[in-house]
């Protein structure tokens, strides 16, 4: 099978003067700056050829009048979180449809939208799950901020696994090559249609769209000078396979059709929640059903166990049901005893999505498609068996290098590159502990103390997965989030021009403000700074 990426991209790096060339000629004499015909420059673009694996499908031009044209989304896409309504595309710019041949037998589909108010920077966006689906949001977020923004499938459309099935190639692109491409060929596209090349290029993602980030600093570190990866799903098959353990510590594959005594109900969580709360929420200092350190909960699940083995209620426990819990919340361990995934955080469990992805009684659906359609590739595979060897076998077998757990990160520190990365400590999907694993790896193998001068961590008390949440978890991290207009622009209250400032002032990061729904704001600190409060101020400092 021959592999179309090397031979597509290398043209496109060894033949990029002949290309600008051609660019400009076809753009010389109406290019932005000069004839300012946004329309008649996106229509254009429809007759550039770049490369023979790269094709531009359509250009559209939403101008003055235009915006708020609905996006139509492929119907497996069709989700709150990709799925733009009528009014979502907030600027004028020209959106370009573009498919990329990766392969003989895979294809990455992809759309970069470019604003009329071009801030000369260039942004890639990122998935999420199993995805699969443009994410929309952003490629709207990043473009009414100015940045030329670009976002793919991924390799194939929709959340579910499926299309792994027989395909390593599909694989591929989900793992590392998708984002890699579509970066290439929109820097490309961005650069005919403005007549110049972009200052600086960014990245932005979470969840999946985290391990994106990482991914492409750690294989392609020349890709991107700045990287925002949240909530990073490192360490992809441990994670993956533990997701499907927590499944089945509570009976999955089917708890509740086989009347399985480890089922917890979705009515008994909110008790198991609320005595984890009981016993480590005023650890940081404060009483304010937040854990800020859940590494520092020793939660003892024992004490809700019922006093009359033949009165089990919603607002007890039987002996199977606290076994279940100390599994959960304890480190998953490989046959020698030795960790093998963290443990899930204490205070997750009250997050919106725990109970339907982990705790339903059934196989949490990303880790069952991942082993069903990729690990095993068996869609029949039946996961009444499934145990730590299975999860050993994923992690041995990393299908297209999907891991991203190295520590070696040196040629994207050596270029001079900038990653900024937060992970909730209410993450119901990818426990925070697995973010710290991965910073204190990078550092191991750097023999750095520190990594303050390219790598920043930041964990965030109250945050949900990748968005929402209790607590001061708004800091413009998605379109979902955007905080208040009076700080929308502020580096110091979004992530994202955090990352803008770092890169190209110098000006790290030391905290990032976060706000919450009320309008409370609160300091969120870098790893390895704790966050404490400080009962004279009344305020949380960032402590060592």
């Amino acid at each position: 099978m021959v592999n179309r990426t090397n031979s597509l991209w290398g043209a496109i790096r060894d033949n990029g003067a002949q290309l600008f060339f051609q660019a400009s000629t076809l753009f010389n004499s109406f290019t932005l700056q000069d004839a300012r015909d946004h329309h008649t420059s996106c229509s254009a673009l429809q007759g550039l050829a770049l490369t023979q694996d790269l094709t531009i499908l359509n250009s559209t031009y939403y101008g003055e009048g235009l915006t708020g044209a609905p996006i139509q989304v492929v119907p497996s896409c069709q989700t709150p979180a990709f799925n733009l309504g009528a009014g979502d595309v907030t600027s004028p710019l020209c959106r370009v449809r573009f498919k990329i041949d990766t392969s003989e037998t895979s294809v990455v589909n992809a759309e970069i939208w470019l604003p009329d108010n071009w801030n000369g920077r260039f942004l890639a966006v990122g998935n999420g799950g199993l995805g699969g689906c443009v994410d929309y949001r952003s490629l709207d977020y990043g473009s009414a901020l100015g940045f030329a923004t670009v976002g793919s499938n991924n390799g194939h459309d929709g959340g579910s696994g499926e299309a792994f099935f027989n395909s390593p190639e599909v694989v591929n692109d989900f793992a590392h090559r998708a984002i890699h491409v579509q970066t290439l060929a929109g820097k490309q596209i961005a650069q005919a249609y403005y007549g110049q090349s972009h200052e600086k290029s960014y990245y932005l993602g979470c969840s999946t769209g985290g391990r994106q980030g990482f991914m492409s600093a750690m294989r392609y570190p020349e890709d991107f000078d700045g990287i925002v990866a949240g909530s990073p799903a490192v360490n992809f098959n441990r994670l993956t396979g533990s997701g499907a353990m927590l499944a089945r510590y509570v009976g999955a594959p089917n708890a509740i059709g086989d009347g399985n005594p480890s089922f917890i109900p979705k009515e008994t969580w909110k008790f198991v929640s609320q005595e984890i709360l009981r016993q480590c929420d005023e650890l940081d200092g404060l009483k304010d059903g937040i854990i800020t350190e859940p590494d520092l909960c020793d939660f003892q699940p024992e004490r809700l166990l019922c006093n009359d083995a033949e009165r089990v209620s919603e607002e007890c426990l039987s002996v199977p049901q606290v076994e279940a819990l100390k599994k959960i919340y304890s480190p998953l361990r490989d046959s020698n005893g030795n960790v093998l995934f963290s443990r899930y955080d204490p205070g997750s469990e009250g997050a919106l999505f725990a109970f339907s992805n982990l705790f339903a009684g059934e196989m949490f659906p990303i880790a069952s498609d991942w082993y069903k359609y990729v690990v095993y590739n068996n869609s029949d595979y039946d996961f009444r068996n499934f145990g730590v060897k299975d999860v050993e076998f994923g992690a041995e077998m990393d299908p297209g290098g999907i891991a991203t757990f190295t520590g070696d990160m040196s040629a994207f520190k050596a270029r001079g590159g900038k990653l900024l990365t937060y992970h909730g400590r209410s993450d119901e999907l990818i426990p925070s502990g697995n973010s710290k694993a991965l910073y204190d790896l990078v550092s191991r193998s750097l023999d750095l103390p520190s990594l303050d001068s390219f790598y920043r961590l930041f964990l965030v008390p109250g945050l949900d997965h990748c968005f929402w949440g209790k607590g001061a978890t708004n800091f413009n991290q998605h379109d979902l989030t955007r905080g208040p207009e009076a700080t929308r622009n502020l580096s110091s209250h979004n992530v994202l021009l955090a990352l803008v400032d770092w890169v190209e002032k110098d000006d790290a990061p030391d905290v990032i403000v976060g706000t919450s729904m009320a309008g409370e704001e609160r300091k969120h600190c870098r790893y390895p700074w704790r966050s404490v409060w400080d009962k004279e101020s009344e305020t949380f400092d960032c402590v060592l």
